[in-house]
């Protein structure tokens, strides 16, 4: 990888872990906590193993999503899910305080520190969807999202399907799919704070049926995007 270049990753839905404290509301409900719903499936150690491999600081949330998900700004509609936004405000309250702010603030200061050091950030922020949603298969693989406004972001996306076309052609590498790159998301809160020429940020979206499977594609995937992102 370029030495001008910082890389981050970062998982906000690696895991389903409920508090303690909050155990009472998720009682009877561990099937949902196992589902897409409750965290990325599948993605966490494949985001623990970008960052060993280039060295890159790991920031990784193993709290449910359904407690509060940490890719969503403070004021979404979704921040909390069905389960924890009638809490009290007092409750959301310490939600936030104890798990989204600490959280927030540390990729703040990850990023912030990179580019003090006279290198340009390259944020992945490493995501699972479930293959079928509503009732719809989603068509791809792999999901590279990214703000189109932003040029080095959409070229270096381009690139990497490209890459990933000749190499992997089997599998499906689809451009702001299954949802927009300029949506509401850590790295859009961090675009919004530094300048195109100092920050990057690209959404892996991985289709769960790849890590749940664990077959030859998924390690194909693995091997390949680490490929293309060492340089």
């Amino acid at each position: 990888m370029n030495e001008k270049v910082g890389l981050f990753i970062s998982c906000e839905h690696g895991g389903n872990r409920v508090p303690d404290s909050y155990k009472e509301l998720f009682a009877g409900r561990q099937a949902l906590l196992d589902s897409h719903r409750g965290y990325d499936i599948g993605i966490l150690p494949f985001a623990e193993r970008i960052a060993g491999r280039f060295d890159a600081p790991l920031l990784s949330a193993t709290v449910s999503r359904l407690i509060v998900d940490m890719n969503r700004s403070i004021g979404c509609r979704t921040l909390f899910s069905e389960l924890t936004s009638n809490l009290s405000r007092e409750e959301r309250h310490h939600i936030l305080q104890h798990y989204h702010r600490p959280y927030w603030k540390a990729a703040d200061d990850i990023v912030a520190d990179i580019i003090a050091s006279g290198r340009q950030v390259l944020h992945l922020s490493v995501h699972s969807f479930t293959p079928e949603l509503h009732g719809q298969r989603r068509n791809a693989d792999l999901g590279l999202l990214y703000d189109p406004r932003r040029t080095l972001e959409k070229d270096l996306c381009l690139q990497w399907q490209k890459a990933l076309a000749h190499h992997c052609p089997d599998l499906r590498v689809r451009r702001n799919y299954p949802y927009r790159g300029n949506s509401d998301a850590l790295v859009t809160a961090l675009r919004n704070k530094f300048t195109p020429s100092d920050y990057l940020g690209i959404e892996l979206e991985i289709n769960q049926a790849l890590p749940i499977d664990a077959n030859k594609k998924w390690r194909q995937l693995q091997n390949e995007l680490l490929t293309i992102i060492a340089y």
